[in-house]
């Protein structure tokens, strides 16, 4: 803590704007991390619950039914939504085989179910990727500025050397201290993202298919 506040109070304008942005992504890191551990738990348990007991209701309207109440995120319903739902009259889909309208739009509903699970990704793999680039560039500044106080001053020993130099590299450890969480969260979260979206292909998959045998029997 002292080496943070000597680094601080030595530090010009360009040493603390880095270490103000590594503090805003590290501080924006760890909400995305807790937000979307609590995202996707939640929606890997609702899905979990949720397609089981739309397939065991005993009519479609029960399913519908159940599948609101457990779909807390909505990633299922827009699915249902998707496979019964005719096509606006008079337009382009309309005009196409059962069987295509019902890929796009559940491939739709399935894009847009996935787009609001990867919120996110894009920012924790930026900061990932760019935090440790962000603290090497402030422990380079650093060094060049105490260096340059040091020369100015007339008076280089290895004493006066030694201190703005390791208070300086806390700047490096700073990086890797915001990039690693970012990096493991982001990893985990690809896998349960993957995870559900096998889940939904299925769903989606099956919800054609319940949807064409429903035509063909009418």
């Amino acid at each position: 803590m002292g080496s943070l506040r000597a680094f601080w109070e030595h530090g010009d304008a360009v040493s603390r704007a880095v270490a103000l942005l590594l503090l805003a992504m590290s501080v924006s890191a760890w909400v995305l991390i807790l937000w979307k551990t609590w995202l996707l738990r939640r929606t890997q348990h609702d899905i979990a619950r949720a397609v089981p007991a739309f397939w065991a209701a005993p009519s479609f309207d029960a399913g519908l039914e159940r599948l609101a109440r457990l779909d807390r995120e909505g990633v299922l319903q827009p699915l249902l939504a998707a496979a019964t739902l005719p096509p606006a009259p008079g337009t382009l889909e309309s005009n196409g085989r059962r069987e295509d309208q019902l890929t796009r739009r559940l491939r739709d509903a399935l894009h847009a179910g996935l787009r609001h699970l990867q919120f996110g990704q894009v920012a924790l793999a930026s900061i990932g990727s760019t935090a440790p680039f962000v603290g090497l560039f402030g422990t380079v500044w650093g060094i060049y500025h105490a260096l340059a106080g040091i020369a100015v001053s007339g008076s280089m020993t290895i004493e006066k050397v030694s201190a703005p130099v390791g208070e300086a590299l806390i700047m490096t450890a700073a990086g890797l201290a915001v990039a690693i969480p970012a990096v493991l969260a982001y990893n985990v979260f690809g896998k349960w993202v993957a995870a559900s979206e096998a889940e939904l292909e299925g769903f989606a998959h099956d919800l054609r298919q319940l949807a064409l045998d429903a035509g063909h029997a009418s």
